[in-house]
């Protein structure tokens, strides 16, 4: 079993755990940084499709396939829109630990309609991490709808959809990988949903131009490093690994994106106890959930 699937989630990782702090530095609208977002990533995408010719697959492409990258954009959309606007109704510590629930939802797809179903050892660790996830966001969930006027439990909620809409985006990627190579694959989903969120923003008459310097500057952030390094990355590894294997990745997404913030001048969001003891657990969850996993695949990247 080759080794560099898993050093290529571990970059992904490095890459997604600067989402939540970017997103937050962002006064923009939620739907707003997520089309530019989206636009930055295309224009990088087009040059690798031009420099590969990986857009010859698009000729290929059967009905069926093109309908369900379709669905998986529409899905990455919407995962976009719920979690930004989510990050700024909760901390960015519950925001990102609950949508890295996703694994969960992930397994079931997976067991369902991929036929690849986790073993015990793997859903145990994803029991363990989700038991870690749940530590951390406690206090937002048991706090509700604060007084101040943010809605920690509404962002909570939001957070909890974006988990089950990711889910549904990687587990179409699985499915599509074994047989589009990843620019052709992301050029399709990541267009559609582009298009789905400008279309969004035209609806609700949210401003998407012009933006000012600084953030474009965190929009160009945003596609270089959770879009190209994060999630393109992570749609790479969709080929040579299970979609719940690969998935795993975001449960470490909440203590990178946690120390981020803590460190981050601007943002200075201290992590509590059981935020720290949370992290530690979800760590734990994914070491047990990924050494299965490494055991299980036989594939050769």
């Amino acid at each position: 079993m080759s080794s560099k699937p898993y050093w290529v989630l571990a970059l992904s990782l490095l890459g997604i755990s600067f989402a939540g702090p970017l997103v937050r530095l962002s006064t923009a609208d939620p739907v707003a940084i997520a089309v530019w977002r989206l636009g930055f990533s295309l224009l990088i995408v087009g040059v690798f499709l031009a420099a590969t010719g990986e857009w010859r697959d698009w000729t290929r492409i059967s009905a069926r396939e093109m309908s369900l990258a379709v669905v998986g954009g529409i899905s990455l959309g919407l995962h976009f829109w719920a979690w930004n606007a989510s990050i700024h109704l909760t901390t960015i510590a519950a925001s990102v630990t609950l949508v890295s629930l996703q694994p969960a939802v992930v397994a079931a797809i997976s067991a369902v309609a991929l036929r690849e179903a986790p073993t015990s050892r793997q859903v145990g660790g994803i029991a363990v991490a989700i038991l870690g996830a749940l530590i951390i966001a406690a206090p937002d969930i048991k706090g509700g709808m604060a007084p101040s006027g943010n809605a920690p439990l509404l962002g909570n909620l939001l957070a909890a959809s974006a988990a089950v809409t990711a889910a549904i985006y990687y587990s179409i990627g699985r499915s599509l990988r074994k047989s589009l190579g990843i620019w052709a694959y992301v050029g399709i989903v990541y267009s559609t949903a582009f298009v789905t969120l400008t279309i969004i923003a035209l609806f609700r008459g949210i401003p998407l131009a012009p933006q000012p310097p600084r953030e474009i500057a965190i929009f160009a952030g945003l596609a270089l490093g959770p879009m190209l390094i994060g999630h393109t990355g992570m749609n790479w590894a969709l080929k040579f690994l299970p979609a719940y294997v690969v998935n795993l990745t975001v449960l470490g997404e909440p203590v990178g994106a946690t120390l981020l913030g803590a460190l981050i001048p601007s943002i200075r969001q201290i992590p509590t106890v059981s935020t720290l003891i949370g992290g530690a657990i979800v760590l734990g969850g994914v070491i047990i959930a990924a050494g299965g996993a490494t055991r299980r695949s036989t594939l050769n990247a």
